[in-house]
């Protein structure tokens, strides 16, 4: 019943601490018999698991000499047909060392990242690997035995060499006399350390909760002194901007850690604590909000302020941070928003006190659009209020902001393919490729493009805006700056 009670909480948290088997784990048992018994209920209980045990074939193992071998011979076999490997008894340290390349993503394994069929997620061990081996791509450490002094300190080192943002500490469960066990890090810690400050534990979930809190509270500050209180766009002050660029960071370096130890956003109360010492700590803003702030996030390298100006951007700004995908913000309560704003324009009309407020909740609830799709949504509006459209009641707002973005997109590629003579077909084909500054000419395309640019078309396109004539060679080189540019920006109104 242990055994199954351990392998249950393995199961349960395995997506969690892996991060979606990411990263791989040391399961350490107390002897050679669990090891095989915990191999065979974890390969019953988690079949999708890619897992296998690796202990000492020399051990006498008592009375379990032939269960040793037996479990050995079922675990290389097991591991030679998921890996195409033809790994024997008499080649134990070939296969140990098959292991630790694969654990470790080391020669021939050294991408096997990309390739997950490969990796090995789950090693169950009885002694070996605890010490001397080392790798960034285990992050957990199972235990079901009882260690002591240094072994507590080599072991729990197998989990501590940090990996970016999915891998800020290691994780150690330990399910064998937990108080026990307690004791005895305590111990080790204060053996290991002299009594000295030593910075062996992260901060706990709680911690990492109260901290998001406190920062929440900083954004949200911030951005109502800066007179943005819905978070519809970046503060205008560049240095506000940077405030925020700092904040949102640190809070995601506690998000980041409080996901590991169990954190979801579809929970906002969590408890800590037994009996007297129980407490409760609710986190006070939801994932909508946050994606927000990581839309508002995304615009900071480009940002600029009401005067149009682009500033440079004297601030960190972390890449990964750019990447959090804000696609799935909640737009339900936008789309409500607009409901409410049709059926009051129609029965009350557009003086009316009831529109006005209506419009200010709708436009209080466009902080999930980026800006360039507030832009839109605000001449949608503005088409309504005219009774320039039709509104469709099965079309949502959001339906409607992109196809306002979207007519708007294919007007612009049209109007510069006018302009340049260039062709619009090609331009099209870029648009839709993800360019970056990279791959803009990869296989040649840019120069392709740029090579059906109407150099007199072009010439006089400058000429007009710039007031005065220029030779061809500058109109030309002004011609491949803007196409440059329009591509690389998505696009922009000339």
């Amino acid at each position: 019943e242990h055994r199954e009670k351990v392998v249950e909480d393995i199961k349960d948290n395995w997506v969690t601490l892996s991060q979606n088997s990411k990263f791989h784990a040391l399961f350490a048992t107390n002897s050679i018999h669990e090891a095989i018994e915990y191999y065979r209920l974890i390969k019953k209980e988690m079949p999708h698991l890619k897992v296998t045990a690796l202990f000492d074939p020399n051990i006498d193992n008592k009375a379990g000499v032939m269960d040793k071998e037996e479990g050995l011979i079922e675990i290389m076999e097991d591991y030679n047909e998921r890996y195409g490997q033809d790994f024997r008894l008499a080649m134990h340290s070939q296969f140990k060392k098959d292991i630790s390349a694969r654990l470790a993503h080391k020669k021939p394994y050294n991408r096997i990242e990309l390739t997950t069929e490969k990796q090995l997620d789950l090693l169950i061990v009885v002694d070996q690997m605890l010490t001397g081996f080392d790798s960034k791509w285990v992050n957990t450490l199972y235990l079901d035995k009882l260690l002591q002094y240094e072994n507590i300190i080599q072991a729990f080192s197998r989990t501590n060499r940090l990996f970016g943002p999915d891998k800020p500490f290691g994780t150690i469960r330990y399910y064998r006399k937990p108080h026990t066990m307690e004791q005895n890090i305590e111990n080790a810690v204060k053996l290991y350390s002299g009594d000295k400050p030593f910075t062996l534990f992260v901060p706990k979930l709680e911690s990492n909760l109260e901290k998001m809190n406190e920062i929440a509270v900083e954004i949200v500050e911030l951005f109502e002194n800066a007179g943005v209180p819905a978070f519809e766009k970046l503060p205008d002050d560049l240095s506000e901007r940077g405030k925020f660029a700092k904040l949102f960071k640190e809070f995601n370096q506690y998000l980041e850690a409080a996901r590991i130890q169990g954190f979801n956003w579809d929970k906002s109360l969590y408890t800590f604590g037994k009996r007297k010492d129980k407490r409760e700590l609710f986190v006070t803003i939801d994932e909508n909000f946050y994606k927000v702030w990581a839309q508002r996030y995304k615009e900071l390298p480009s940002g600029s302020s009401e005067t149009g100006e682009s500033p440079n951007i004297p601030f960190e700004i972390v890449g990964h941070l750019t990447e959090i995908d804000t696609d799935v913000i909640d737009t339900n309560y936008m789309n409500s928003r607009f409901d409410k704003y049709l059926k009051t324009l129609k029965t009350e009309g557009s003086e009316s006190e009831e529109f006005k407020k209506a419009l200010e909740e709708l436009h209080k609830s466009f902080a999930s659009p980026s800006r360039e799709e507030q832009k839109y949504a605000n001449i949608f509006l503005n088409d309504v209020l005219r009774g320039d459209v039709v509104v469709n009641e099965n079309n949502t707002l959001r339906d409607y902001i992109t196809r306002y973005q979207t007519d708007a997109k294919n007007a612009e590629i049209l109007h510069i393919s006018k302009i340049l003579g260039l062709d619009e077909r090609k331009l099209r084909d870029m648009m839709n490729s993800n360019i970056t500054p990279g791959n803009i000419n990869e296989y040649g395309r840019f120069d392709d493009l740029k090579n059906t640019i109407d150099k007199e078309k072009a010439k006089l396109y400058f000429e007009r805006i710039e007031g005065t004539s220029l030779s061809q060679f500058r109109a030309n080189i002004k011609a491949q700056n803007l196409l440059r540019e329009f591509i690389l920006k998505g696009g922009f109104e000339l």
